[in-house]
């Protein structure tokens, strides 16, 4: 087994399809424990919202997984696929590398449903036409339907949409019928005679789109016949069943990392193989205030989880010492987890096994899915792993998304203090630092990180956040303290809402709550004398500054 990357909290991620076949499709590995007994079929055709689909079916209870067009039939055999979505994305069908949806899924053996330009693709390979808009249409629209589309069965007409296109269908395939049409294209959806192979132009999966997620719900439940089994308490059933199946009498060793992923996969494993599993908290040095106490207290005496702690603060320091570029940052990080955890693991004795909390984004964001895509950034989490530290992987949760795996920790009765616990970078506080991390550097930012998180806990909005912290940055700026001048350093903060960390939106945090924020910070560090609220969104930016 090739492994290609390494998470802080020890995550593991393959290519986002596992090892490519020789026809280019990949093996896909099986999902959720066997939970999946339906599942729809998602091929990304390059969109940016491409998993906003998968997020959408998710919602409905039913499992699906985001493969790319290139994938074969045969290699989805094993998902019992009862139906496919084809997504947007930034081609034309007529450009020479365009993204081509596979014979099997647009023939009508299964039903079908093309966004933008999965509709487009329709049409254009079963003998419609796409043309080229007069101007791309970006934005709302009020699309009118004819009722005689499943698709659309009690949704209002008109629907309010979202649109993003430059191509429109303007002569359909034959046995295609026209539903729908907005001021803008004439075609608006479209379907075949039989109910099996539809297309919209506008995008369901985007909150844009009001009424989206009931008509994907048409499509995923009604159309395909999706009856919404993959629950928390069918994936946690299935995955201790697989997890037991996998590891029979073996060991498995767990890097924890005090996040809700690699605690939920830790209790699922120890609620499947008990004393066989071991876990090991690397304390970094690049921890919040009070990190290595809450896991211990958690894991050892609430759990009953076999945990050995290693203070490593020193080696994490000395290794990034005059490092600032954040890629070099993460790399130094990870490299120093690895020879540490080694060290670790070699005290332990032999292991078969490495347990990891792999979850769905970490896989689809760091890999890079669709057509022409590509990871935008090694993700905050990984690192690399040497080869010859040959473990056999353990993922339970490689296919959910983070409020799934929540989901199936409160399905296993692990605390709120770790369910609903923000999510936290690998590196720690390396990547909130600008430039060179040192011991003085991680110490300020812990007390300015330790208030935004007091003070967002008090005034009740922690819950609400997907995650609330403070940056050191590497400016610093005149200021006035007391009678005297000085020039101290900036502090940043950053609060985000999301679903799942693929898109975020700034939170609009109180200003008296802003205000407490700065008011402490500047009079509780003395190295700090401006503090700087972050209003960027996910895209353009990313969560973490680096």
């Amino acid at each position: 087994m090739r492994i290609v990357q390494w998470l802080g909290s020890l995550h593991r991620l393959h290519s986002a399809y596992g090892k490519s076949g020789s026809d280019g499709s990949a093996r896909v590995s099986a999902s959720g424990g066997g939970a999946a007994r339906e599942a729809i079929v998602i091929l990304d055709m390059g969109s940016q919202t491409a998993m906003l689909i998968a997020r959408r079916v998710r919602e409905l209870n039913v499992y699906c997984e985001l493969l790319p067009p290139t994938i074969s039939r045969d290699a989805i055999r094993h998902l019992d696929p009862k139906g496919v979505i084809l997504s947007g994305g930034p081609a034309s069908v007529h450009d020479d590398d365009a993204p081509r949806a596979p014979d099997w899924a647009i023939g009508g053996e299964l039903p079908v449903l093309g966004i933008c330009y999965g509709m487009q693709e329709l049409a254009h390979r079963l003998g419609g036409s796409v043309a080229k808009s007069a101007e791309r249409e970006f934005g709302p629209a009020s699309l009118g339907h004819n009722g005689a589309n499943p698709l659309f069965a009690g949704i209002p007409d008109p629907m309010d949409v979202w649109m993003s296109h430059g191509d429109h269908v303007d002569a359909l395939p034959m046995g295609f019928v026209s539903t729908a049409g907005t001021d803008g294209i004439a075609v608006a959806a479209m379907k075949d005679a039989a109910d099996r192979r539809f297309g919209i132009q506008f995008h369901p999966e985007v909150v844009h789109t009001p009424r989206g997620a009931d008509l994907l719900a048409n499509f995923v439940r009604d159309i395909c016949g999706c009856r919404g089994t993959w629950t928390a308490d069918h994936f946690v059933t299935a995955s201790i069943e697989q997890i037991h199946k996998q590891v029979g009498e073996g060991r498995v060793l767990c890097a924890l990392s005090g996040g809700v992923d690699s605690a939920v996969a830790a209790a699922l494993a120890h609620r499947a193989i008990g004393d066989q599993l071991t876990c090991v908290f690397v304390d970094n040095g690049l921890m919040r205030l009070g990190e290595l106490e809450q896991v211990a207290a958690t894991f050892r005496e609430a759990m009953s989880i076999d945990l050995r702690t290693v203070d490593a603060g020193a080696e994490f320091l000395e290794a990034l010492a005059g490092v600032a570029d954040p890629e070099a940052k993460r790399k130094r990080v990870g490299e120093t987890f690895i020879a540490v955890f080694e060290e670790a693991a070699r005290e332990i004795g032999e292991v078969d096994f490495l347990l990891q909390g792999t979850t769905y984004p970490d896989v689809v964001e760091s890999a890079g899915v669709g057509h022409k895509s590509a990871a935008i950034k090694s993700h905050h989490n990984v690192g690399g792993l040497p080869e010859h530290m040959r473990f056999e992987l353990v993922e339970p949760l490689k296919y959910l998304f983070k409020d799934e795996v929540r989901n199936v920790g409160r399905e296993l009765g692990l605390p709120a203090e770790i369910i609903d616990r923000q999510p936290y970078p690998g590196p720690g506080l390396s990547i909130r630092i600008s430039g060179e991390v040192t011991r003085e550097r991680v110490r300020i930012l812990q007390l300015a990180d330790a208030i935004v998180l007091d003070e967002v806990r008090s005034a009740g909005l922690y819950d609400d956040l997907w995650q609330s912290f403070a940056i050191l940055t590497d400016t610093r700026t005149v200021g006035v303290q007391g009678d005297a001048r000085t020039y101290g350093r900036v502090v940043a903060i950053r609060a985000v809402t999301a679903d799942d960390a693929m898109t975020a939106d700034w939170a609009r945090l109180p200003h008296d709550v802003l205000a407490r924020i700065s008011s402490r910070i500047v009079n509780e560090i003395p190295e700090v004398n401006r503090v700087v609220y972050d209003i960027t969104s996910k895209p353009p930016g990313t969560i973490e500054w680096e």
